[in-house]
């Protein structure tokens, strides 16, 4: 049996129960998670309009993409140890005033670099978001029972604006240009600003140490190489320049860990990974919404530019497999009284996998990604409330800023491995499966690189010249879905396992 560590800072007194401003401070910490959720999907119902207008490369349209999940990644760990410092509630409100700015420039973008450069603003202060409206929870709410349900509340949110967002952006790209989508911000940062003077509480660590700028570099200089070099390797290969960031980021996270070790106070407490259930919860925490994020790169693109439909027939499809992501969370904590936690989670796996096998073998259709999604969702909300319950219990209240980041950070990077690592392998395929004919070809060089661009041009050819065209882009888009999803299937069987062997030692519920 693995040592496993027991937190000490749990009350001897029962724990104090929430009152009804507790409860009205987590619905007030749910309007930043509301935001952060909502631009997390909301592009990818835009994605063959912003194809359309601003016409990206292939490599581009990942990067507006992955973006801003990056940057949540890459800020997460040094923003969680700032609210700590100072104050949570006061970095929520510098954070959902500066993605307003930024959502604005977004939605008025008129070039794919302008948008790749508003698409990082938001990431930058969607950091100073997410980790503060964890550690709040972990601190408002000393009961466990009760801290479960605000948990599975939160991540509930996440699946709430992920179903939101889509439905109300589908309507503005029905009736408006594609960067009103991002101006749905507007009231929730409006009313989320008002409101959190007066519901929620101020709180930091009362001994947190001074702010630690190299780490806070190193941080940077770890994730954001890293993942280029994951994109890159996915499109061209082993080249020098994935070489040479593998190389930057590998030695920046030796150097950020070493660093860690030496400091009386780390941006991350690293004996927290000493403890199995912590690692195994927020690896399978990170696995989970890779295959998430890499199911919605491609099914939105599916619906609306192989199947036909408008954004808002697209997002009301999936809405179904979004609300069963809400039920799930809330079932995961009734379902871990009965049930041994670690053969939940892997179980959760598992139906992701099956949800995945459903859009690879099935026929192509509507109503074969509606059952994937919806399979796949039960999946990720049992997932995703019992991980983050897990990591947050183990670590005292004062550090929850650090913890929530840690948990965030996982969050954000599965994100980015789903798009990086899974929509690198459809874009690949793509490209290598499409059959161009002489007389189609572009000079542009990138108009073939996406499946937006191939159907854009063979509109432009008249009866059979035209629908070959168009014939092999589906086809092609279509063997890259089976092999994004057979990838999947293994990412999620091996999760399954994971979770198996080491959430085991996980406290009873």
């Amino acid at each position: 049996m693995s040592h496993v560590h027991v937190p000490t800072t749990e009350p001897i007194q029962p724990a104090r129960r929430a009152r009804p401003r507790d409860w009205g401070a987590l619905a007030v910490l749910m309007l930043p998670v509301l935001l952060t959720s909502i631009d997390n999907t909301v592009l990818s119902f835009a994605l063959p309009q912003v194809t359309t207008d601003l016409r990206p490369t292939g490599t581009q349209l990942l990067w507006i993409v992955d973006l801003y999940p990056l940057m949540l990644a890459g800020f997460l760990i040094a923003a969680g140890s700032l609210g700590d410092r100072v104050g949570r509630r006061r970095l929520l409100v510098l954070g959902a005033l500066g993605f307003g700015v930024a959502s604005l420039v977004a939605a008025f973008s008129t070039t794919p670099e302008m948008l790749l450069v508003a698409r990082g603003l938001l990431g930058f202060f969607g950091a100073a978001l997410m980790p503060s409206t964890l550690s709040l929870i972990r601190n408002i709410f000393e009961d466990a029972s009760q801290r479960r349900v605000a948990i599975a509340t939160w991540a509930a949110m996440f699946s709430g604006g992920a179903a939101l967002g889509p439905v109300l952006g589908g309507w503005l790209l029905q009736h408006y240009w594609w960067g009103s989508v991002f101006l749905i911000n507007a009231p929730i940062i409006v009313a989320f600003v008002v409101l959190a003077f007066v519901l929620l509480p101020e709180s930091r660590d009362p001994s947190p140490g001074p702010i630690d700028v190299p780490s806070i570099v190193l941080s940077l200089t770890a994730m954001l190489p890293l993942t280029f070099a994951i994109k890159k390797a996915a499109e061209s290969g082993l080249t020098d320049v994935v070489v040479l960031t593998v190389v930057v980021g590998v030695a920046s996270v030796v150097a950020f860990l070493r660093r860690q070790r030496r400091l009386a106070h780390p941006m991350i407490d690293l004996t927290l990974f000493g403890n199995r259930v912590f690692t195994g919860a927020i690896t399978a925490n990170l696995l989970s919404l890779m295959g998430f994020a890499g199911f919605m790169f491609f099914a939105a693109q599916f619906l609306q530019l192989v199947m036909g439909l408008s954004p808002l027939e697209s997002a009301v499809a999936l809405l179904p497999g979004l609300v069963v992501t809400v039920a799930a969370g809330f079932v995961a904590v009734r379902l871990v009284q009965r049930v041994p936690v670690h053969l939940v989670v892997a179980g959760s796996f598992v139906l992701s996998a099956t949800g995945y096998a459903i859009a690879a073998f099935g026929d192509p259709s509507t109503g074969s990604i509606m059952l994937a999604f919806a399979v796949l969702g039960v999946g990720i909300g049992l997932a995703e409330t019992l991980t983050n319950d897990l990591m947050l219990a183990g670590v005292p209240p004062h550090k929850a800023g650090a913890a929530s980041a840690l948990s965030e950070t996982a969050y954000e990077i599965g994100a980015v491995l789903g798009t990086a690592v899974l929509g690198s392998i459809l874009t690949q395929t793509f490209r290598r499966e499409l059959q161009v004919p002489s007389y189609a070809a572009d000079t542009t060089g990138h108009t073939f690189e996406t499946l937006g661009g191939a159907l854009e041009r063979a509109a432009l050819f008249p009866n059979e010249v035209g629908d070959t065209l168009r014939a092999s882009a589906i086809a092609a888009f279509d063997h890259g879905v089976q092999l994004t999803s057979a990838a999947a299937i293994v990412v999620a069987l091996s999760a399954a396992w994971m979770s198996f062997r080491m959430l085991r030692d996980a406290p009873k519920h």
